[in-house]
């Protein structure tokens, strides 16, 4: 059985933790099952359906790299059944000796009878972003 996410942040939470942990199995428990999802990893392809995303993230992990992500200047939008966050992701190796980033992430999770489950994640480059503590998360309802 799945694990229910109680909130959408609680979601996102365990998609970063999954994506940190190159964790495939844990990262395709935050994914909905449908066929209608969606994933745009920076610089490439839309993606879209189960198992077209769970291939790209089985890749992605498959490399061995170990990355650490820092989310920084967050802004979550609730309503309903769907949430959107959107974050900047500061990504780096596990080893610290490579930084990519900034990297600007849009990702939607739709409330479910299993709980909130990610439906969209997008992610593209951003241009250089001065550093910043971690801001206080904004939520707009």
């Amino acid at each position: 059985m799945k694990k229910a996410f109680t909130s959408s942040q609680d979601a996102e939470s365990a998609f970063y933790d999954a994506l940190e942990r190159a964790d495939l199995d844990a990262m395709m428990t935050v994914w909905s099952e449908d066929d209608d999802i969606v994933c745009v990893h920076p610089g490439g392809p839309r993606l879209s359906g189960f198992e077209a995303v769970r291939a790209s993230w089985a890749e992605l992990f498959g490399s061995d790299q170990k990355m650490q992500v820092r989310l920084t200047q967050p802004v979550y939008v609730q309503s309903g059944l769907f949430a959107i966050h959107n974050v900047h992701e500061v990504i780096s190796t596990k080893d610290g000796s490579r930084t990519a980033g900034p990297i600007v992430a849009t990702n939607v999770y739709a409330r479910t009878t299993d709980g909130w489950r990610m439906i969209v994640h997008h992610a593209s480059p951003a241009p250089a972003l001065p550093e910043r503590a971690l801001d206080a998360p904004k939520t707009l309802h």
